[in-house]
């Protein structure tokens, strides 16, 4: 019996640690949003929201490794635990990045590589 709630406890603590920023899906957003901007306006648009996303990838990803480090040594996802997920704007960072080249897509335009 102890075994069973012991494992029990792992597997729901792991089952609240950060995603890795690669595990994560893209948040549907319509690329209706940016089809009224010009090329260059989308471009630039595009272009910041890539660093946006670097940046909370790279978060995401810390975080991810501190929950594992949290459940190898405490049994706790420490980063999840206090704020450190950021699962749900690298969500909305990736489905902006798609919605903005459907748009670029749409209307001909060419946007930075990256």
């Amino acid at each position: 019996m102890r075994k069973a709630l012991a494992a029990l406890a792992i597997a729901a603590s792991v089952a609240g640690c950060a995603k890795r920023p690669d595990a994560i899906a893209p948040a549907a957003i319509p690329m209706e949003a940016y089809t009224g901007l010009s090329c260059p306006q989308l471009a630039q648009v595009h272009a910041n929201e890539k660093t946006r996303l670097a940046a909370l990838a790279a978060a995401q990803d810390s975080a991810a490794t501190g929950d594992a480090v949290g459940v190898f040594l405490i049994g706790v996802p420490a980063s999840s635990a206090f704020g450190g997920d950021k699962e749900g704007e690298v969500a909305v960072s990736k489905g902006k990045i798609l919605a903005m080249e459907s748009a670029a897509l749409r209307k001909n335009c060419t946007l930075a590589p990256g």
